[in-house]
Formats: structure tokens, C-alpha cells, sequence
């Protein structure tokens, strides 16, 4: 049996006149998108934009709600009430269904970003309140879990439509929790060194930490963020090499875990 797996990219992350990332480009290699929602990055143009080009693509479209922080990218930890973490899901889930529904699309999934996606995959009771948010506004929504972690522990005690996620260019500690940031090492810039990796780990099953460690996951999709240099040089790599050894590639349908 063919193995199949969804290649995902951040984008729709531009904010008024400053431009980031080549989203156009990788709209020719991923098959889902996973579009900035005001929070963290984009603006309403952005949006419309982006998922007005992904609608024509035929690609997947995902909420990719974080932190209410343009200034640091959506990657400095707050500390916020569940109540309102769910409630600031809702709003940015919202934004991208009804611009998604403007351009003839919809949302079939939803990914957290930055520090709060980091934070969530350490805490159980975040992630599912985030989970929750999402599905009280769309139960069949497709959850993008990072595997191994609290993200997925959620979703499968939610018992929602998920989907596993594992990271193309980034470095991963023995928890499958992903290496911090600041770290040397923690992004992979090498086009080749991330294909190979997701190659090994697709045919493993298995997340390959830094240290060599196997963790045996589920993966159902793999991130290719781009807003790095490198985003559409890896893109290309990590494609190539996932369908030189036999994988198809196709937008993720999320199942429950």
C-alpha cells in the first residue's frame, strides 16, 4: 500500500507593505496552507489574498491562529486564561472561514503557531482548550497535532478529526517536543539535510531527535515553514525526495487517533 502524507506551509504572513516569504511558490509544492490570521502576522488583505491563490491551487486551507504579538512574531510566550485562549481561537478561526468562504474555499483544518502551538505541546489542559475553541465553531475540523506531544494527547481525548504532524526544519529534543529556537541547531537550513530527514523518518515512522533517538509516531503531514531563506529550496528537496521513494502527497482528511 502506497504511502500517502500532506506537505503543509505557513504563510499568508506579510503585513501591509512589508513582505515575507514566497507563498506563491510554495503553493506549487504543498498540498495544505496554513494561513496567518491578524494575530501573529497578516493583515486582511494578506488573507484574501493568500487564500483566494490557495483556493485556485486546490490546496488545503488551514486557521493558523497564535499569539496576539505582530511585533515578535507570535513567538514570545504569554500567559493567558484558557477562557480567553479559546476565545482568541474562535476569532481568528472565524476570520479565515469567512475569508476563505468569500474566495469559494473553506477551513478544513486548524494549527496553532508559534510560542503557543511550544506551549501547548508541553500542556495538556492549553492545548485542549484551544482544541475545544475550534470545534465548538466547526466539529469536523481537522486538528493538526504535533506528534508525540500534549497536542496530540488532546486531540485524541477529544476524539476529534486529527492529523500528526512532524517538523521538516527543525530539530527535535527526546520528548518530540521541538529544540528552542535559540539553540545552535535548532532550524535546519540545508535543503538536503531536512529531505533526508523526512524521508528516514516516513519510511521509520518514527520522529529522529537530535540525539538519534527513535520515537515511533503517526505522520500524517509535515511542515515546511516558510518564512526562512531556505523555505522554498526545502520545500522542493523534502517533495522530491518523499515522492522518489514512493510516497503521494495529498491534502491530509484527519482521522481520529
Amino acid at each position: 500500500m502506497t504511502r500517502t502524507v500532506d506537505l503543509n506551509a505557513d504563510m499568508g504572513e506579510s503585513f501591509g507593505a512589508w513582505s515575507l516569504g514566497d507563498d506563491a511558490g510554495l503553493l506549487d509544492i504543498v498540498t495544505s496552507a496554513n494561513i496567518a490570521c491578524g494575530f501573529h502576522a497578516g493583515d486582511p488583505d494578506v488573507m484574501a489574498a493568500t487564500i483566494k491563490h490557495a483556493v485556485a491551487k486546490g490546496t488545503g486551507i488551514g486557521a493558523h491562529p497564535g499569539f496576539p504579538d505582530l511585533q515578535g512574531f507570535g513567538r514570545r510566550r504569554m500567559s493567558v486564561p484558557n477562557e480567553t485562549l479559546g476565545n482568541m481561537v474562535r476569532y481568528q478561526l472565524g476570520a479565515a472561514q469567512a475569508m476563505a468562504r468569500a474566495a469559494g474555499g473553506a477551513v478544513r483544518h486548524l494549527k496553532l503557531h508559534g510560542a503557543l502551538a511550544n506551549m501547548a505541546s508541553a500542556d495538556v489542559e492549553m492545548a485542549r482548550a484551544c482544541y475545544q475553541a475550534a470545534l465548538s465553531v466547526d466539529p469536523e475540523i481537522i486538528v493538526m497535532a504535533l506528534a508525540e506531544t500534549a497536542q496530540q494527547q488532546a486531540a485524541q481525548e477529544l476524539g476529534c478529526n486529527s492529523a500528526c504532524e512532524i517538523f521538516a526544519d527543525r530539530a527535535y529534543n527526546d520528548d518530540a517536543t521541538l529544540v528552542d529556537r535559540r539553540l545552535p541547531g535548532a532550524v535546519i537550513h540545508d535543503p538536503a539535510e531536512a529531505a533526508g530527514r523526512m524521508a528516514a523518518m516516513v519510511q521509520e515512522k518514527a520522529i529522529i531527535t537530535a540525539s538519534g533517538k527513535r520515537i515511533p509516531a503517526r505522520i500524517d503531514t509535515i511542515c515546511l515553514h516558510g518564512d526562512t531563506p531556505a523555505a522554498l529550496a526545502i520545500a522542493a528537496a523534502v517533495r522530491n525526495a518523499l515522492l522518489g521513494s514512493g510516497v503521494s502527497l495529498a491534502k491530509a482528511d484527519g482521522a481520529v487517533l
